[in-house]
């Protein structure tokens, strides 16, 4: 039976490229028997495929109809918990949308006409971890994966055609949705969004939320940066103060707070069910205040500073002589590589400006020993280039070209997050109330219309592990906030990371943005209307 099913849909896809059916034409309907207001309008909206973000590899479109309705069910490969807790996840975001309260049942064969297939069975490898093939028939919709990974980013296709295509929360007798088949993979491995808790707070419901917003478009990456001036947010037990003291405020002062250790593990799993590596950062030798408050002896005169509510940076430092330093850090880093599933640890290491070259250097390479005795991999931003660095270790540019090509001259990889493009705090335009400038502006089509093979002049797709958009918060003090300097700019950067450059076009990407719009504003999202969007 398996067999059989592989090649069924082997033969509908040769069939279909035999055709070379590979247009871009109008592809989803949905039809309701239920009154809706303006039907033509939805009509239109959902006439089009283009409205998935990222943009797919490839879509081949055929002429029919595959319908959803209530009695429609989710079927999984049998004996797979990752599959099986995708269907679940599939059908609980479907349930919340149109109230169909969709069966999740296993199942070994090819399953009965009108039901949702998410299967392994017959993946092909060449599209990778996160890679799927979405093929829909008349007779049933199949999404195909080499990795449950895979599924769930195929999943989230499925979420932004049915959601697009309808009114969200409205009861539908049936949905229509366009047959074709969607072949879709990564461009780079490294999607990331990283959210600074440390100069404002945010609780772990906030947090989850936020993973679930960026699990919509294929993120994969979620770094928090844990610590700096205004506040420590982990809990570390060879260290308490570290968070009863150093935890206990934040940017203009007030109760801020911190993750006890399960609370971290918590957002650990939620964001692995999700398929989202945690990174944690703990910065150093700079913007560590809140270190430097709580433990006297991290201070090169033995003298704690007071507790920072304020927002400059870099008259900060651990002091990078003492041996008692060193024996701290690899303290903290193991605690924090016990807690952390992932491969990674981002130690920071930028705008160490309180700390001498040469100390900073020596300081930088002890810390990295420190990290790979504690069997994790470094990360750090561009200041880390002029260290000597493991090849395994990750740059992150932000601000300095030749640093950056530095760093990838001594075999490390980049990930690219360009402050004048990717920096989600900075302002849209001068009238915008939250964010800074100091990057600049940027408006939607900025963070959009870059490239990260060319933003350095010299590198190479070799070079680049992926992108990623970080979020400092020192305007930034509630879910609101966050979600307002995300969208509508991170949408695009999560197709500058997953989409080939070839069908990328700010043009047609406006208007996809567009219908995302309609969503968000159907959800209670807080999101900027920018005025190079044609909202609908």
């Amino acid at each position: 039976m398996r067999n059989g099913l592989t090649m069924y849909y082997r033969y509908k896809k040769i069939r279909l490229y035999i055709f070379s059916l590979l247009i871009v034409l109008q592809f989803i309907s949905c039809r309701t028997t239920a009154p809706i207001g303006d039907n033509t309008q939805y009509q239109d909206l959902s006439n089009k495929l283009g409205n998935v973000i990222p943009k797919p590899v490839t879509l081949n479109p055929t002429t029919g109809t595959f319908t959803i309705n209530e009695s429609s069910k989710i079927y999984i490969e049998p004996n797979n918990s990752e599959t099986a807790f995708i269907g679940q996840y599939l059908a609980d975001k479907i349930k919340s949308s149109t109230n169909y309260d969709l069966v999740v049942l296993a199942s070994s064969g090819i399953p009965p006409k009108g039901n949702i297939y998410l299967t392994t069975i017959g993946g092909d490898p060449s599209l990778g971890d996160e890679g799927y093939e979405l093929n829909i028939t008349e007779n049933i919709l199949t999404l195909f994966a080499f990795k449950p990974e895979g599924l769930f980013r195929g999943v989230q296709t499925l979420r932004q055609i049915l959601f697009s295509s309808i009114e969200p929360f409205t009861h539908y007798k049936e949905i229509n949705i366009g047959t074709g088949i969607i072949r879709d993979y990564p461009r780079f491995q490294w999607r990331g969004v990283m959210l600074d808790v440390a100069r404002h707070f945010f609780s772990v419901g906030d947090v989850k939320k936020l993973i679930d917003l960026i699990s919509y478009y294929k993120i994969n990456r979620f770094h928090l940066h844990l610590t700096d001036d205004q506040g420590w947010r982990i809990q570390i037990d060879s260290y308490p103060k570290l968070t009863l003291y150093g935890g206990s405020t934040q940017v203009k002062g007030g109760p801020a707070g911190y993750y006890t250790k399960s609370e971290y593990l918590e957002i650990i799993k939620y964001a692995k069910e999700r398929y989202i590596t945690v990174i944690p950062e703990i910065d150093m030798p700079g913007h560590t205040n809140a270190a430097l408050a709580s433990y006297p002896f991290l201070n090169c005169n033995g003298v704690s500073p007071s507790l920072y509510t304020g927002t400059e940076v870099g008259f900060s430092s651990l002091c990078t002589k003492k041996d008692s330093t060193y024996i701290f850090i690899n303290d903290v880093i193991k605690e924090i590589a016990q807690l952390s599933p992932g491969p990674y640890i981002h130690i920071g290491g930028d705008e160490a400006k309180a700390t001498n070259s040469a100390d900073y250097i020596n300081f930088i390479e002890k810390v990295q020993s420190i990290i790979y005795s504690n069997g994790k991999k470094m990360i750090g931003w561009d200041e880390l280039g002029q260290c000597k660095l493991q090849p395994e270790t990750i740059v992150q540019h932000w601000a300095n070209d030749s640093l950056a090509l530095e760093a990838v001259k001594k075999g490390v990889k980049l990930i690219m997050s360009p402050a004048s493009k990717t920096y989600m705090d900075m302002k849209y335009n001068s009238t915008t109330l939250l964010g800074q400038n100091w990057a600049g502006y940027i408006e939607v089509s900025d963070s959009y219309n870059w490239n990260p093979l060319t933003q350095i002049k010299g590198l190479t797709m070799n070079d680049i592990l992926g992108v990623e958009a970080p979020l400092w918060t020192e305007t930034i003090s509630n879910l609101d906030d966050i979600e307002f300097m995300f969208f509508p700019r991170l949408p695009g950067i999560a197709e500058i990371g997953w989409s080939p450059i070839t069908v990328r076009n700010w043009e047609e990407y406006k208007k996809r943005l567009s219908v995302h719009g309609r969503y968000w504003k159907k959800i209670g999202l807080n999101f900027y209307h920018s005025p190079e969007i044609n909202w609908k």
